[in-house]
């Protein structure tokens, strides 16, 4: 089968299409022919070397999301699973791919009405998005930034904001352009990449959410309201600066919060019952999917590009 490798770590043009065996399902796991494969953050992080210290090496076969139909089940899985068609996790691996496997707890069927590169462009981001506003104790009225809101956890974020009665829905992004498409799917501020811009944005917001990190991580900080909250869900900009946390003690008389979070921690069947609603509410219209591009699977190193140099708007997909 067709599948993408880091050959070297770096920029996108270390990715390789190689041919693999197509894998046989273990116990507990289903295998899907994928019509639909996820291109998010964490890859292009993995992608260029950032995670080796995690035990990620030369040779990775990309990939965490997919959507497609069910071929086979391995042992301990009900034979009803093989020909529907479903979204799944399959780690931080495997995804890039003609036929991928996954563990059977982490399958969900897709309700009709919902594409695979819908899927795909949902499944993984807005679990994060429900949760890291959950863990910042999100309530309505409250000022909300999701900072990074072009990406799909972002653009989740910003609609459940939105939905919850945030008193107003501030967002960074790169563009005017961007900032107008954000604009229609509930931001009511737009402020560019450094927290500028927006004459009539609050000056200071009680919940953060922050794809980016990276070096300006400190300055938004500054932007939190008494008893804010600041929730980092992603370092597609790197690492921030080692002593951050130095504004926070600056400011120890305001009591602010900073978290991480990853859905990792969160019970599987949590993650599941949150994404399964959200599949229920894009299949009705009620949550909208943003689909940048859909590209063929040997043009991985392309998607990869596109991601670096910010074009991407929503989530790139993949399809054999």
């Amino acid at each position: 089968m067709k599948a993408v490798v880091i050959r070297t770590f770096g920029n996108p043009d270390g990715l390789e299409v190689v041919d693999l065996p197509v894998p046989v399902p273990a116990p507990g796991q289903v295998r899907i022919a994928t019509e639909a494969i996820g291109v998010g953050g964490v890859d292009a992080v993995i992608r260029r070397g950032t995670l080796a210290a995690y035990g990620f090496r030369e040779g990775h076969l990309l990939g965490s999301e997919v959507a497609g139909t069910v071929t086979a089940v391995g042992e301990g899985v009900d034979a009803s699973w093989t020909g529907r068609r479903v979204w799944a996790f399959t780690g931080l691996s495997g995804g890039y791919a003609e036929q991928a496997v996954a563990a059977v707890e982490d399958v969900l069927p897709l309700p009709d009405g919902l594409t695979g590169a819908d899927a795909v462009a949902l499944g993984g981001s807005g679990v994060v998005a429900h949760f890291a506003l959950d863990r910042a104790r999100f309530a309505p009225g409250e000022t909300v930034l999701v900072r990074g809101a072009a990406g799909s956890i972002g653009i989740t974020a910003v609609q459940l904001a939105a939905g919850g009665g945030a008193g107003a829905v501030a967002v960074t992004t790169s563009s005017a352009e961007r900032g107008a498409r954000l604009r229609d799917l509930g931001a009511t501020h737009v402020l560019d990449r450094s927290g500028e811009g927006g004459s009539d944005a609050p000056s200071g917001f009680d919940v953060v959410i922050d794809v980016v990190g990276g070096p300006r991580l400190p300055r938004f900080l500054d932007r939190l309201n008494s008893n804010g909250r600041y929730v980092a869900v992603g370092v597609v900009g790197g690492q921030p600066p080692a002593d951050f946390g130095t504004r926070l003690m600056d400011a120890f008389r305001r009591s602010l919060s900073f978290a991480t979070f990853s859905s990792d921690t969160v019970p599987g069947p949590d993650r599941q019952a949150v994404r399964s609603s959200q599949f229920a509410d894009a299949a009705h219209g009620d949550l909208r999917t943003v689909v940048h591009e859909t590209m063929p699977l040997d043009e991985a190193v392309l998607a990869h590009r596109e991601m670096d140099a910010g074009k991407v708007f929503g989530r790139v997909v993949l399809a054999p």
